[in-house]
């Protein structure tokens, strides 16, 4: 397989990513969570993150096999000398697209956990000042005059 067809399967790839981050984040804007729907997505969009992962572990390891220095400078000066680098920017456009699409979606997620922490919180608090016992029954609250004498 050439360069050029690597990179251009690496860039289906990518492109299957994008397309669940962009599902997740559609999932997150609901009003409602979908729950199962989210956990499908995750396990999708990590599976298609192991598929990057392994494809970028192939190609630099060529890329250093063939004589090219490691990282961005050594991808580049190969892309170019086999005639692909328009498709080598692309991919890079596209991952750092990708990437970004991936950190709103954290931030989106984050946000949602804190929501979710604080309507606890606020729940547990409630609890705490509950008129009602362990037992379900009713219990007299004290009031500031008796609790002072």
């Amino acid at each position: 397989m050439s360069l050029r067809e690597s990179l251009e399967r690496q860039r289906q790839r990518i492109a299957s990513l994008e397309a669940l981050l962009n599902d997740e984040r559609q999932a997150l804007f609901e009003g409602r969570v979908d729950g199962e729907l989210l956990n499908r997505i995750a396990a999708d969009k990590q599976e298609m993150l192991n598929q990057v992962e392994r494809f970028e572990t192939q190609r630099s390891q060529a890329q250093q096999r063939l004589g090219y220095g490691a990282g961005l400078e050594g991808a580049a000066r190969a892309a170019s000398d086999a005639g692909c680098l328009p498709v080598w920017q692309a991919l890079l456009e596209d991952a750092q697209r990708t990437a970004r699409l991936n950190a709103i979606n954290g931030g989106m997620i984050r946000q949602r956990l804190e929501q979710n922490q604080r309507m606890l919180n606020a729940l547990r608090e409630a609890a705490g000042n509950s008129l009602y016992g362990p037992n379900g029954q009713s219990e007299p609250r004290r009031s500031l005059v008796s609790s002072r004498a």
